[in-house]
């Protein structure tokens, strides 16, 4: 059974040790998922299985969250680029949502592999 507790505290330390990451591009958003995933397989406890099952959940959770703020900066971006701009970001919703599903992926991945660890080391 999935603890939904874990998992949003997961959740949350991803989302706010991604936005402090933004200082650091990359490096800060790979430890966010890192750290979170932990935390989520941590709490979650019961073994390598239960904590990477919390820190995907959490991970994935981080990683759509992020996307959307991908497609929201685009958004405002070509907004303010007038007709043209509106163009162009038009053309890059594709793109966008590539970078998304990507994004979602990757910290998923990250996070359960983490959660993994928490989750071992709870037990």
């Amino acid at each position: 059974m999935t603890d939904w507790r874990a998992v949003i505290i997961g959740f949350l330390v991803i989302t706010v040790l991604g936005l402090i990451g933004l200082t650091l591009p990359g490096v800060g958003q790979l430890a966010a998922g890192l750290i979170g995933g932990f935390v989520a397989g941590y709490l979650a406890g019961g073994g390598l299985g239960r904590g990477f099952w919390h820190g995907l959940l959490a991970g994935a959770f981080g990683g759509i969250v992020a996307g959307v703020l991908v497609a929201l900066v685009v958004g405002v971006v070509g907004w303010a680029g007038g007709p043209v701009g509106g163009l162009i970001s038009g053309l890059a919703g594709i793109g966008i949502l590539a970078v998304a599903i990507l994004i979602s992926f990757v910290m998923a991945i990250e996070s359960a592999l983490a959660g993994a660890l928490g989750g071992l080391l709870e037990s």
